[in-house]
């Protein structure tokens, strides 16, 4: 398991789905399915700047890489690291952090974990370690809750129930 999922500052969301954890696990298997849901923008851009993210790499394994890019006051900004755990229909957990890095002292983690519930899975989002990141740490939590919305789990469910 990574470092830090018992972390105090956490950022979570989680959704059910009407379909086995293999199903679910399907769309973590290519960069394709991944950026079917993963790579969702919010809406249509705003002001003619780019809403949301776009996945950029996905190497589905350990040690394989995440990067996304998403607009930050229309700018393009990068994150992402190094892929920790790949556990097929359980959990996918990687590093995350600026590229280049803005100042955190070491990356935070994103996991994303299914678990059999309910005739579905339940799968849960959680951005965690903030403690890692420096002394800003419980500023960049409270950022980051605020600004995690449901946007890429509501576009996972709708094509796995599709």
């Amino acid at each position: 398991m990574a470092a830090g999922v018992d972390s105090i500052l956490v950022v979570r969301r989680s959704i059910h789905i009407q379909a086995p954890p293999e199903r679910v696990w399907r769309e973590f298997e290519t960069f394709e399915r991944m950026n079917g849901w993963w790579g969702a923008l919010i809406g249509p851009p705003e002001g003619g700047k780019p809403n949301g993210q776009k996945l950029v790499t996905y190497e589905p394994r350990v040690g394989g890489h995440v990067e996304m890019e998403v607009s930050i006051d229309g700018e393009p900004a990068r994150y992402g690291g190094t892929i920790i755990v790949f556990d097929a229909a359980r959990e996918l957990t990687f590093e995350n952090d600026w590229i280049p890095n803005r100042g955190w002292l070491q990356p935070t983690f994103i996991t994303i974990r299914l678990a059999a519930q309910l005739g579905g899975t339940l799968v849960e989002l959680m951005h965690h370690g903030f403690e890692r990141t420096g002394a800003a740490g419980a500023d960049d939590h409270a950022g980051y809750e605020g600004g995690w919305g449901m946007t890429q789990l509501n576009a996972l469910r709708g094509i796995v129930e599709a």
